[in-house]
């Protein structure tokens, strides 16, 4: 049976039942398979986490990119992803389906990734993010280094507020310059 945690999320004074345990750092990040539209073949495929192996990946998680501070944070992350390092992967996840949120990159200019979890609550019962009243995704960040291990995250607890940008940046360029040096 999977974990219920009560008041963890909500939005103005309705409190939300999230489903799945919290992830913390250092602990294995779960795969997933999750779809995206194809821009160039316009056929729906899966992404997993084993596609970007060696990598850093910064995960946004945002309820639906319909709603307005889902709309800014995505936007925002895009403004942030061209000062990452070229070994960090930034994605955004939601339930949206993948045709709407490929409808919504193209109208908003936004490049990286996004990734659909509409099939299956298994992305958010994995990450501890799947908001049971709604059947969206809790608002949260994770970064997973090139390991697949978990190096932050951060669950918003308020739907309505942006996640600390700034931390999960600093991580992700730890995490990429640590990938660089192993390497090296």
């Amino acid at each position: 049976m999977l974990r219920e945690r009560y008041e963890e999320a909500y939005e103005g004074d309705a409190f939300l039942t999230v489903v799945g345990e919290k992830l913390l750092p250092g602990e294995a990040a779960p795969d997933f398979a999750l779809d995206y539209l194809d821009l160039v073949d316009s056929a729906v495929h899966s992404a997993r986490l084993a596609d970007s192996a060696g990598m850093v990946r910064l995960l946004n998680v945002v309820n639906s990119l319909d709603l307005p501070v889902c709309h800014m944070e995505t936007r925002h992350w895009e403004e942030l992803s061209v000062n990452l390092p070229s070994n960090v992967c930034l994605y955004t996840v939601s339930m949206d389906l993948p045709h709407a949120q490929a409808r919504w990159q193209s109208a908003e200019g936004v490049l990286h990734q996004t990734l659909s979890a509409h099939r299956s609550e298994q992305f958010g019962q994995d990450y501890g993010v799947l908001l049971k009243e709604w059947r969206l995704l809790q608002r949260a960040v994770f970064v997973i280094d090139r390991h697949d291990r978990i190096v932050y995250a951060e669950y918003v607890a308020d739907q309505m507020h942006e996640p600390n940008y700034q931390t999960a940046i600093e991580v992700a360029r730890s995490a990429a310059a640590q990938s660089q040096q192993t390497i090296s």
